[in-house]
């Protein structure tokens, strides 16, 4: 429907909002690549200045698409310079004013998604536009964008290849991945979104993820890193040559490579190895209709998001005094007004030294979806889900041999 379109050229007039709602810079242009065989091109992020920088917001960081501007999900902001990537396309640049026959493209207009599980939006139709001698004004007329498909056509095989896969579940695309020769996985990462590639890392063995990452430069290397969940990204860590694994945690955020730099100390076999600090803290003050809040960020797992760990000021690993947990169907059942000091539970946690088995076992006990991992002083450093304890415990290649087992359809 008309009323449910956004034009390209009103896009790149918004400005660019914190989370917070503070304007931090303003949008440019538009990041679109090609859809698979029948689908539309979709946005894959924007390009903004911000502190006199043209930098990269991908679309999965954008919480909010309105008159008031794009509101981003979180105050973090990749402040790296903007580069092309190849099979992108900029609106703004590489569309807008392209010749059509005796029209030209006068502006582009974009939907959300309805069929992806990540959102976002999609081209869904283009403004043409024709100038006459004897109009002082061009005439106009929308059209589906299938009648001008060649404006977003994939350049290379690899794009178009990208574009298939994106909206198949990260499993099966790890699978197309394994079947190539090494040269076309390389290829095909090169062409694939930063989000889009860091889920399908995440569902090989970190061993074949080197490989796969080889061929990045140390700039896309770190936007795809930044895109990993934590406790995976330790993992590749761990697995790359010493040099390697330095060189890129001196060229991380300093927080993030402190981060970084505590998890992999931990002894490979440990719950501090497979903890994840990456989860919603709040304190006991906070309201169940600011847990709830955090929970419906779609940025968080589904086992991460089903418990909110409730502790003492500092609420970043590592917090202070750790109080309890309050889970998400408890928090249906309070009013928005309760504090959730008021409706705490007191789970078990566990010590970073223990065994993989002793986390299994602890999971299995008592029936939970993740479990708090504290230190001797009570003070939470992070907490481990049951789907990470699964792909640590399942015996070695169990993947592999699961993906033989079920054709990728």
């Amino acid at each position: 429907m008309a009323g449910d379109l956004i034009y390209a050229f009103r896009i790149t007039r918004l400005p660019l909002l914190d989370a917070g709602g503070a304007n931090i810079g303003r949008l440019d242009d538009i990041v679109v690549v090609p859809g698979h065989a029948g689908s539309a091109p979709r946005v894959v992020g924007f390009t903004a200045t911000s502190q006199r920088r043209r930098i990269f917001v991908n679309a999965g960081r954008v919480a909010e698409l309105g008159i008031d501007g794009a509101r981003l999900r979180s105050w973090d902001i990749d402040l790296n310079p903007f580069k092309v990537k190849k099979g992108e396309r900029l609106l703004g640049r590489d569309v807008i004013d392209r010749k059509v026959g005796v029209e030209f493209v006068s502006d582009v207009a974009l939907r959300e998604r309805s069929d992806s599980r990540s959102g976002g939006w999609e081209v869904a139709q283009v403004r043409l536009a024709k100038r006459t001698a004897l109009r002082r004004r061009p005439s106009h007329r929308l059209v589906d964008w299938r009648e001008v498909a060649h404006l977003f056509a994939a350049t290379t095989e690899m794009a178009a290849e990208a574009a298939r896969l994106h909206d198949m579940h990260p499993t099966d695309v790890a699978a197309v991945v394994r079947s190539l020769p090494i040269a076309q996985r390389r290829q095909l990462a090169e062409a694939m979104d930063d989000d889009r590639l860091a889920d399908v890392l995440e569902e090989l063995p970190e061993s074949e993820q080197v490989g796969l990452i080889e061929g990045l430069d140390m700039e896309r290397l770190l936007d795809v890193l930044d895109e990993m969940e934590v406790d995976d990204l330790a993992d590749l860590l761990a697995e790359m040559p010493g040099e390697q694994r330095t060189r890129i945690l001196d060229a991380m955020d300093d927080e993030d490579a402190a981060m970084m730099r505590r998890l992999l100390s931990y002894e490979e076999g440990t719950a501090g190895g497979l903890m994840t600090p990456e989860i919603i803290i709040l304190g006991p003050t906070d309201t169940v209709a600011e847990a709830l809040a955090q929970i419906r960020d779609p940025e968080w797992m589904v086992s991460i998001a089903a418990q909110v760990f409730i502790c003492r000021p500092p609420y970043k690993s590592p917090t202070g005094k750790y109080l309890g947990v309050v889970h998400f169907q408890r928090l249906l059942r309070e009013p928005p007004s309760m504090e959730l000091g008021n409706c705490l539970e007191t789970e078990p946690t566990i010590t970073p030294d223990i065994s993989d088995r002793e986390v299994a076992e602890s999971l299995a006990s008592y029936n939970m979806l993740a479990i708090g991992v504290c230190d001797e002083s009570g003070r939470l450093l992070g907490a481990i889900t049951v789907d990470d304890v699964l792909d640590r415990t399942l015996p070695a290649g169990w993947r592999q041999r699961r993906r033989q087992a079920t054709p990728v359809r």
